[in-house]
């Protein structure tokens, strides 16, 4: 069953990745209505969009990023009296992007998706607010939040590279590798706990030393939905800045970088020599690998993971690469659960490193990580989980 839906899955990837048409997408109108408990707003479009959205405080603003789409239509009907939205703003935004700020009296709940042509309309981005209370933000605990729904949470393996005995890359100034990634994964984690539909499990909590073996092995125990290695490591060159995302790779790596990482951190396991050295003898760590129709299918849900999760980190900080690199990386090679590594940026920058120590950029970083692992769950959810549930009584009420 689960190698089914991972075949199912590619044939999503598939669909998804079709090129959108050389003419942008047009946003042709707005519509907007009440409910009891929330504002619906709805964004006509010619075309299918990618977007992404966040919030700003101080004042309460909520950001729309509709990547490849040009604004033909007009705000300006819309009847904004007496609901959250104090005013609607648009402007151009990086090279052929649309921006959309909506202005708001106070803070608001955010549940966005997409829709397909149906029923005689066509694609439409939908937008529901909900106005919340501080109150009403910490009533109810992620716990009993989990329980309520009917079905599964999404896994989420959330892995902290290196530590214990193996510190990782070093700074020149004596950052470690593994405190940096630690904290990054652990608010990784924070996050996604208070996100209702997912759960998530660390391989370590703590500053000891696991092998990469056992990192594949805690990912398959849990039947995670996906696995995520958090690194920043050090590269052949001090120049080398920024942040990437690697996939596993069915043959060569596709670069010399790629190659140069991925020996690094399989050569880690040497520093576990008792528990792995009869393994090792029995299943080399790369060229024992089988790539079944499994693997295929788990390699191309991990590119499209990759890509979406680095696309959110492109508003973070610098891009080391702009595409996910692949090579042989042994913590990577779950035959049926698709995982990629992210290099959050290289401890052996000085720029880099400087921002990677900050709590404040740890946590742009975890931010961004969850909104590209949340994209791509919306766009790919399992078939019993609570988010396909919910996209589904979406589309029935819209």
């Amino acid at each position: 069953m689960h190698r089914r839906h991972l075949l199912n899955l590619v044939l999503a990837s598939a669909a998804f990745a079709l090129p959108f048409s050389a003419s942008a997408t047009q946003i042709r109108n707005a519509r907007l209505w009440r409910s009891d408990d929330k504002l619906r707003l709805v964004f006509d479009l010619s075309g299918p969009v990618q977007y992404k959205t966040f919030s700003l405080s101080a004042p309460e603003r909520l950001i729309i990023d509709l990547n490849g789409a040009s604004l033909s239509g007009d705000f300006s009907q819309l009847a904004l009296g007496n609901t959250v939205i104090r005013s609607i703003r648009s402007g151009h935004f990086g090279h052929g992007d649309t921006r959309i700020v909506l202005d708001l009296s106070g803070p608001i709940q955010l549940d966005s998706f997409l829709l397909p042509p149906q029923d005689g309309q066509g694609h439409r981005l939908v937008l529901d607010l909900k106005t919340v209370t501080p109150l009403q933000i910490t009533t109810a605990p992620a716990s009993t939040i989990d329980k309520a729904h009917p079905k599964r949470d999404i896994i989420v393996v959330v892995d902290p590279g290196h530590g214990g005995k193996d510190p990782g890359a070093v700074g020149a100034k004596g950052e470690r590798e593994k405190d940096v990634v630690l904290s990054i994964a652990q608010l990784l984690a924070k996050r996604l706990k208070r996100e209702k539909g997912f759960d998530v499990k660390l391989v370590r909590n703590d500053d000891f030393f696991v092998p990469l073996r056992k990192r594949v092995e805690i990912a398959r125990k849990h039947n995670a939905d996906m696995f995520i290695s958090v690194h920043a490591d050090a590269a052949p060159r001090l120049t080398a800045s920024g942040a990437s995302v690697y996939c596993l790779s069915e043959g060569g790596a596709t670069s010399a970088t790629a190659r140069f990482m991925a020996q690094r951190e399989n050569g880690a396991d040497l520093l576990g020599a008792t528990s792995m050295l009869n393994l090792k003898d029995k299943d080399p760590m790369l060229a024992g690998v089988i790539l079944d129709m499994s693997m295929n299918a788990t390699i191309a849900a991990s590119l499209q993971l990759g890509s979406t999760v680095l696309g959110s980190l492109a508003g973070i900080t610098t891009l080391h690469q702009k595409r996910v690199e692949q090579a042989g990386f042994a913590v990577l090679k779950s035959p049926d659960v698709p995982s990629i590594l992210v290099e959050t940026g290289f401890i052996s920058n000085v720029r880099d490193s400087q921002r990677l120590v900050t709590a404040r950029h740890q946590q742009a970083v975890a931010d961004g990580l969850f909104e590209g692992l949340q994209r791509y769950f919306q766009k790919n959810p399992p078939g019993n989980s609570y988010i396909a549930w919910q996209q589904e009584q979406k589309k029935a009420q819209a």
